[in-house]
C-alpha cells in the first residue's frame, strides 16, 4: 500500500529509507526529521546519543508543523502496536496482502525479518498473480482514499 500510495500522489520516494533510515535520501519533505523522530521514538539512538524523542519531535514540528508531528507520532505508535501484536501472536500476512506486497518485501529485505516466517510461502501461481495485479494497486488505493474522504 505504501508504494501504491506514493505512486498515486505522484511523489518520487525512495522506500529504502524504511529499512535504512537516514543512510538514504527518501525524497520526502522532512524525511530526515521524520526518520529521526521514528527512530528516537522506538528507542534507536544515533552516533552522539544527543538525539532523543523530545529533540526529534521538535525538529519535525519546526520543519513540518505541529499537525504533521502529531500525525507522525500517531503513525509511529500505531505501526509499533500492530507489529507487536502480529509478532507476539504469530499472525501471518493474509494471502492477498502477501501476494500484492511480495515485490516490495523482497526489494526492502523485509522477508529477512524473523517474523516473516509467520507467513507461509506463496505458490508460483500466487506470486505470478500478485505481480500481474500489482499495477492495479495504485488505482485501488486511489478509489479507497476517495471513498474514505467522502462525508457520510
Amino acid at each position: 500500500m505504501l508504494r501504491a500510495s506514493t505512486q498515486v500522489s505522484g511523489e518520487a520516494v525512495n522506500l529504502n529509507g524504511i529499512v535504512e533510515g537516514n543512510e538514504v535520501q527518501t525524497g520526502l519533505r522532512g524525511g530526515e526529521a521524520l526518520i529521526r523522530f521514528a527512530e528516537a521514538s522506538l528507542g534507536d539512538s544515533f552516533d552522539d546519543k544527543a538525539d532523543d524523542t523530545r529533540v526529534a519531535r521538535e525538529a519535525v514540528k519546526d520543519e513540518l508543523g505541529e499537525n504533521a508531528m502529531v500525525d507522525a507520532a500517531g503513525v509511529i505508535a500505531n505501526f509499533q502496536r500492530m507489529v507487536r501484536i502480529a509478532d507476539g501472536t504469530g499472525i501471518p500476512l493474509d494471502t492477498p496482502v502477501a501476494m500484492m506486497t511480495s515485490s516490495i518485501r523482497e526489494d526492502l529485505g523485509i522477508n529477512e525479518y524473523a517474523s516473516a516466517s509467520n507467513t507461509p510461502a506463496l505458490s508460483l501461481p500466487q506470486r505470478l498473480l500478485g505481480r500481474l495485479l500489482q499495477p492495479a494497486l495504485p488505482l485501488v488505493v486511489k478509489l479507497l482514499t476517495r471513498n474514505m474522504s467522502k462525508p457520510n
